[in-house]
């Protein structure tokens, strides 16, 4: 049988490690991508150290050259791609700002990596995802991206307003929707991740859950069967509003 292979993106460290120890240990050959090489490698490292396939890949979503060049080794490396979880975000808002006082640079460095970079990566990496036999797209997005929870005054989340990194998940939300729409009528489904309120870089030693349970969300949605959703958006088993 033919090893499966997943790609995961800005997967050095927190969800993104995790999201590819998990897939390895279920039997997934685990392409551990990330903008800084010698970060990758040092992953896989501690991943092949474990016992678990993977290999490292340099790719900075937000540069053409290096999507391109990513997916020329991955296409001499491998037949097909099964899974492309998107994980690679940043937030670059100021808590101190509010909305309207965000700076330009913020915006374009947000949209940049979290909604351009991930379009055109998956974008570049849909010939191969096409060429498996049932291939899953994981976008990973954030409860804070759901219009219905920023206008629920009701809502845990209502009150968590960070306007660039917010925006761009809505705009994760929605490419979501329109993907799964265009691939319908194939067996590729298209879903997005809540992974929890996790510790990571992003979030701080405050947040509750670990990047272990975090990552259990995209293997989950990585992993579904063929009678699996698509063109949704998940927490663990729960669906999310939009």
């Amino acid at each position: 049988m033919t090893t499966q292979t997943a790609l995961i993106t800005g997967a050095n460290k927190g969800i993104g490690l995790e999201t590819a120890r998990q897939l390895a240990q279920q039997g997934f050959h685990a392409i551990v991508a990330a903008r800084d090489l010698a970060a990758a490698e040092q992953a896989v490292e501690r991943l092949t150290s474990e016992g678990l396939s993977a290999e490292a890949l340099q790719l900075d979503v937000t540069s053409s050259a290096s999507i391109d060049s990513a997916f020329a080794s991955v296409q001499r490396r491998h037949r097909h791609l099964d899974v492309l979880v998107n994980n690679a975000g940043i937030m670059v808002d100021a808590f101190d700002k509010a909305p309207s006082q965000q700076t330009m640079d913020a915006w374009r460095r947000t949209f940049d990596t979290n909604v351009f970079g991930l379009v055109q990566v998956t974008n570049a990496f849909l010939p191969l995802l096409k060429h498996a036999p049932a291939a899953r797209i994981v976008n990973v997005s954030s409860i804070l991206g759901s219009m219905g929870a920023n206008v629920d005054p009701t809502s845990t989340f209502y009150g968590f307003k960070i306007p660039a990194y917010n925006i761009s998940k809505s705009a994760v939300n929605a490419w979501t929707v329109h993907l799964a729409y265009e691939l319908r009528d194939t067996a590729i489904k298209v879903n997005a991740a809540h992974p929890g309120f996790v510790k990571t870089d992003l979030h701080g030693v405050d947040a509750p859950m670990s990047p272990q349970e975090g990552a259990r969300t995209s293997v989950r949605l990585a992993t579904l069967p063929a009678e699996g959703p698509t063109g949704s958006f998940f927490h663990a088993d729960a669906v999310q509003p939009w």
